[in-house]
């Protein structure tokens, strides 16, 4: 029979067999049952043929041949507790019970129509269940927060039974229940909304729900978790049909659903599919290559655990990137799943991607990729199409084998590698041409595959055989063929008794002991350290694989109970400690296990006595996007450095750093030398902490000789040149300089920063007196170990015993080439400063013959009672243009200058006060208004950085390490503005202003990216074409257009060029002399500005004016041009080499925020008051009688006054 009868109504309802319980009906009007038949006539006649025991209504085509009706699936994962039948009664209040085969399990209580139906009537989360309740005979109610369900056993004793049950199972699912607001187990679900059933009036709520589909008649029976049935995935199939509907096939019954749109119809497919996908998933193969970090992001997009690899690749990928993959065909890339694909993942195969893993294997693929062609997450089918094309099938973006189109010595390489575990390598040969098929000219192991099974290689075997019929990248590229013969990576052994303490975590703080070591029997074999409780075991108590190791640090003697220590670090944050006291044997281990971990591109720095060696990420100013891989040795004061993809070292002089600096946000340690940038990234915290200690240690002054000193690129100590620069530039018009002592604890204090880190000292007027600098300098050539002359000082106190001049002059010259480099140069920068302190000396007092009474003991570090050494500076002073061979014209320069500079000082600071010189100017900060406004005094000696702190600091504004606050030059009527240069002097600029143009204070805001590009440039000059046009007319008007010229930028010059036929003879800096300039302009007269006036209509916006000035005075010439960039990027790059051309590389300072004085305050003259310890004036004679007095107490020069 295909309906019931029901009591509810006095007419006869039909009731058929329905998705939802027979008792229930999902449309809620009364009226509705009878119209039923009406409308649905057509499928009603056809439930006679349907059987009453089917629980879930279709159409007669909707049955598929299955095997008998099994158990419910989802009994073989949760178990059943009890099952039975029972009676229900329907929420009408009918008379007549009906009769269902109930289900309850620790998650639901379903009932069915049969004990052989696989879908039910109804399912109760036990979780919504508030009560179990007996009422009246055999009978219990089962209550839940929407509604009550009535149940009855056929006796007490069932019903008992199910009671008891149903409530113990109702009790363990509460102390479980979340506080969620919905009481479904399937919060997270994949997919859910109405989804029409066909042949049922309503629509019902579908949840796709991992690997389930939850049928519900309501948002709100969802929301309480009582739905209508679950439907097993593992089991089903989507069938997409013609419009918006599609079919969920099953062994027992075909669901034939009907979507909203056709849109949201491939939604619905797509997300069951999925949960099919996740229903037939095995998820150990995928947890243990995840187990590798490398695996859990894909590696061409980078999304998070990727589901499928091309397993003749070594990569890991995710589900869109599966799509182009297979898109390449197997021959190219065979896809495989890490969920469905069990029976393909051997246990060869799984150890072989975590051998490999993905960043490994992207050091090959991707080594070369743009950061413009690089997926993301979010990147298009298209883009993805195009990236794997050209990764894989192209090979674009791969690390070239140095054999590279060398078939028989890829072959030969290729056969020699397999026997090793090297399979990184092994990859590299065969993707770059080798032959995975090649002969190997011995009939017993005739092929690689059989080579790497004879020497136990059971990952090469594994990758060459997915690799049998791989086709191989396809390269238009012509690389030279090397006729280098390939060499297999050394194997490395080596044993015997260490002392280890226990691994640790942190950097080590405190000595160590040596009751806290353990002696262990150590063993270095085939890429692996492993120690031993002693030579007799054969279970390593511990070890490491060589490839973990990321950086070897040798201990200074000493530093732990055991003489002679090294550490290890791993990849894994670990830090080992190792010991002896025999220096061979801690030599050959360290020697040893640095050969096992060091790559043959690096084995360069094998050759080194390091201190510190390992490898590292860095960043440097060609690539500031994307860290690459270095390996990094500290020798003494050295870093040498082997960068990805060369093959020679490079050296950088750590105490000749211009900054040294760590960025703690992010682990980065900055390294700033002229014309470079290198950034030092910490991969891992624990080595970085090592390296950036090892590395300041090393940039600082080690020692207390000349050479150990931080030096200038000169070789000149960094104290010295920055208190001669000082002295020079403040102190040389002071009457007794170097004479005169200062306070104590100032030259005490000045003295020990300068020892602390020269390079973060800078001497400022205000901030430092000129006696006590001057006092921190011979306090440094007193103090200093082996003196300035060395072991060879007798020799030269010895010279002034020769009475010819001319002889003594050569015997000078002789000794002074024989000095250490640092000595010499540090020699010439003193003499030199001297000399231009004599040659002022109706100033400052300071003649030849008292500079020589107080730098003769000084230099010597003598007693001064002999007074050879005052006359051996005597004759350096004198004789300073012989003895070091100096430019005479040179020497005439700088003594102008330092006139000039004295001419300006004293016009500026007359002797009635020293305010009295102070030109007040305005200057406007941010932009011109007068809000902006600030007056400010500008003495003759102020900087350009020192006005823009003293504005800064007047409105309290904080300043950032990246905040490029910067003084302009603004001209109006050009429409035109220069950044003045930090060191620039601000009082000429202000007496050059014009009516229409200011000072502004502001962000230089390109000034970061003009940083970053300088330190990228190998070479200082530049060339290029750029649109050219000259104001030649005395009116000041232009005339003509502008024209394409190419310029070439220099240190001394800039040329312009007409004739761009031969351009590149012109880009070769050896045919650049051979090339006449149609002009030409010495780079010292030209000022540069930024932007053109509109009235000139310049092709682009990115224009540079430049005005050039004639040195020559009796013919003032003054000439404006104009040039224009094509991009913003090629006006900021020409404008940052004029600036640093003209500044000697210093376009910024290295300790901004350091060199920020707290306040300017007006300096103080100190000369009063303190005694000076010779006579100042008078004659020679009585000069030279007042020696006595000084050599009586030569020490009281350091004292206080």
């Amino acid at each position: 029979m295909a309906y019931k009868t029901s009591l509810m109504v006095p007419k006869e309802k039909p009731r058929y067999n329905s998705i939802c319980s027979d008792d229930e009906l999902l449309d809620d009007e009364m009226d509705c049952y009878e119209s039923i038949s009406e409308k649905r006539g057509s499928w009603i006649d056809d439930l006679a043929s349907i059987s009453t025991q089917n629980s879930i209504y279709l159409p007669t085509r909707g049955f598929v041949s299955a095997p008998p009706p099994r158990e419910d699936p989802s009994s073989t994962l949760i178990a059943v507790i009890k099952m039975g039948w029972l009676d229900k009664n329907p929420p009408q209040g009918s008379l007549i019970y009906q009769r269902r085969w109930v289900k309850l399990d620790a998650e639901y209580l379903r009932y069915f129509d049969t004990e052989k139906d696989v879908y039910s009537k109804r399912i109760i989360p036990t979780s919504s269940i508030t009560g179990v309740i007996n009422v009246g005979d055999q009978k219990f109610e089962v209550v839940t927060h929407n509604r009550t369900f009535l149940f009855r056993a056929e006796s007490d004793a069932e019903r008992s039974e199910w009671v008891t049950v149903l409530k113990s199972c109702v009790g363990a699912s509460r102390t479980q229940q979340s506080l969620d607001l919905t009481f479904n187990p399937c919060v997270t679900s994949e997919m859910k909304g109405y989804l029409e059933l066909r042949g049922l009036r309503s629509k019902l709520y579908t949840v796709v729900c991992a690997d389930k589909v939850f049928l519900y008649k309501s948002t709100e029976d969802y929301r309480l978790g009582i739905g209508i049935t679950s439907i097993d995935m593992n089991v089903g199939n989507v069938k997409e049909v013609a419009g918006r509907a599609f079919d969920l096939t099953t062994p027992y019954r075909i669901f034939s659903f009907v979507a909203d749109t056709e849109q949201l119809k491939d939604q619905w497919v797509e997300a069951m599919r999925d949960s099919i996908a996740e229903a037939l998933s095995n998820y150990e193969v995928a947890e243990r290559i995840w187990s590798l970090p490398a695996n859990q992001i894909c590696a061409d997009c980078g999304t998070a655990k990727p589901e499928w690899a091309a397993i003749n690749l070594g990569v890991v990928f995710c589900k869109r990137c599966a799509g182009e993959h297979r898109g390449l065909g197997p021959s190219v890339s065979k896809v495989r799943s890490l969920k469905m694909d069990k029976k393909v993942w051997t246990e060869d195969l799984i150890q072989l991607f975590l051998t490999l893993g993905n960043e490994r294997a992207n050091e090959f693929w991707a080594a070369n990729v743009p950061p413009s062609e690089a997926l993301m997450v979010s990147s298009s089918s298209e883009e993805r199409r195009r990236f794997i094309t050209a990764k894989y099938r192209e090979g674009k973006y791969r690390r070239y084998h140095p054999l590279f189109g060398n078939q028989r010595e890829l072959n030969n390489a290729l056969c020699i590698n397999v026997q090793s575990n090297d399979v990184c390598e092994t990859l590299a040969l065969v993707f770059c041409g080798a032959d995975v098929n090649c002969d190997t000219d011995d009939p017993d192991l005739p092929c690689p595959i059989a080579l790497a099974q004879y020497h136990g290689q059971n990952l090469q075997v594994e990758f060459l055989t997915q690799n049998r019929n791989t086709e191989l990248p396809r390269s238009e590229v012509d690389v030279a063929i090397d006729t280098v013969h390939y060499m297999a990576p050394p194997s490395i052994t080596h044993n015997g008794f260490l002392f280890k303490t226990g691994s640790m975590a942190r950097p080590i703080a405190e000595k160590k002991g040596k009751e806290e070591f353990s002696r262990r029997w150590c063993v270095l074999n085939d890429g692996h350290f492993s120690y031993y409780e002693s030579d007799k075991n054969a279970t390593p108590n511990g070890g490491l694989k060589m490839k973990e190791i990321v950086c070897l640090a040798v201990n200074p003697p000493e530093t732990h109970g055991y003489d002679h220590t090294f550490e290890l670090y791993s990849d894994s944050e670990r830090l080992y400690l190792f010991g002896t006291d025999n220096p061979e044997i801690a030599h050959e281990w360290v020697k040893s296990i640095a050969k096992s971990f060091i790559p043959v591109t690096a084995e360069v720095l094998l050759l080194k006595d390091f201190q510190r060696i390992g490898r590292l990420r860095y960043k440097d100013g060609l690539n500031l996007e994307t860290s690459r891989l270095g390996w990094f040795c500290l020798v003494g004061s050295n870093l040498h450095i082997c960068l990805e993809q060369q093959n020679r070292d490079e050296t950088i002089d750590l105490q000749k750093l211009l900054e040294l600096s760590i960025q703690p946000d992010n682990d980065v340690l900055v390294l700033v030398e002229r014309g470079r940038t290198l950034y030092i990234e910490g991969e891992r915290k624990l080595d970085f902490q090592g390296w950036a200690t090892a590395i300041q240690r090393a940039a600082g002054s080690s020692g207390d000789t000349l050479s150990l000193q931080q030096l200038t690129e000169a070789d000149i100590p960094v104290i010295v040149e920055r208190c001669i620069h000082f002295t020079t530039q403040y102190g040389l018009t002071s009457e007794g300089i170097y004479r005169k002592s200062g306070v104590n604890s100032r030259i005490a204090a000045l003295l020990e920063e300068f020892r602390r880190d020269a390079r973060c000292v800078w001497l400022k007027e205000g901030e430092h007196q000129v006696d006590d600098v001057s006092n921190v300098l011979k306090r440094f050539f007193r103090d200093i170990e082996e003196g300035l002359f060395g072991q060879q000082a007798d020799n030269w106190l010895s010279t002034t015993g020769c009475s010819d001049e001319s002889m003594r002059i050569s015997q000078y010259n002789l000794l002074f080439s024989n000095l250490p480099r640092v000595n010499q140069a540090t020699l010439r920068a003193l003499m030199n400063h001297l000399y231009c302190v004599q040659r002022f000396s109706d100033l400052n007092q300071m003649n030849l013959h008292n500079l020589a009474i107080v730098f003769g003991p000084t230099l010597f570090q003598t007693d001064g009672k002999d007074y050879n050494a005052g006359r051996v500076i005597e004759d350096l002073i004198q004789h300073y243009v012989t003895i070091f061979d100096v430019n005479e014209q040179q020497l005439k320069r700088q003594l102008d200058e330092i006139t000039y500079i004295i001419k300006l000082r004293e016009n500026l600071n007359p002797k009635a006060g020293p305010a009295s010189g102070d030109f007040i100017c305005t200057v406007y900060l941010e932009e011109k208004r007068e809000t902006a406004e600030q007056h400010v005094k500008i003495p003759a000696t102020m900087t350009a950085a020192e006005l823009t702190f003293e504005i800064l600091d007047r409105r309290k504004i904080g300043v950032k390490e990246k905040d490029y606050w910067c003084c302009f030059e603004v001209n109006d009527k050009e429409e035109t503005e220069r950044p003045l240069h930090y060191q620039e002097k601000v009082l000429p600029i202000v007496h050059s202003l014009g009516t229409d143009s200011y000072l502004l204070l502001k962000k230089y805001f390109s000034m970061e990216a003009m940083l970053v590009y300088l330190g990228s440039k190998v070479e200082v000059s530049k060339h290029g074409m750029m649109k050219f046009k000259e104001e030649r007319n005395l009116l000041g008007l232009s005339t003509g257009s502008f024209h394409d010229r190419y310029f070439i930028l220099t240190n001394t010059s800039l040329r312009l060029y007409k004739d761009v036929r031969n351009l590149q003879k012109l880009q070769n800096s050896e045919l650049q002399c051979s090339n006449r300039p149609e002009r030409e302009w010495p780079i010292k007269c030209l000022k540069v500005y930024h932007g053109i006036k509109k009235k000139l209509r310049p092709p682009t916006c990115w224009g540079l004016t430049v005005i050039y000035e004639s040195e020559k005075q009796e013919k003032q010439e003054r000439q404006h041009w104009y040039l224009c960039c094509d991009t913003q990027t090629e006006m900021r790059e020409w404008f940052a080499t004029f600036m640093s051309i003209q500044n000697g590389g210093r376009v910024w300072p290295a300790e901004w925020l350091k060199s920020r004085s707290a306040s300017r305050s007006a300096p103080l003259d100190s000369r009063f008051g303190n005694v000076s310890l010779i006579p100042l004036r008078g004659s020679e004679n009585e000069m030279r009688n007042s020696v006595a007095a000084f050599t009586a107490d030569p020490l009281a020069l350091f004292r206080n006054a």
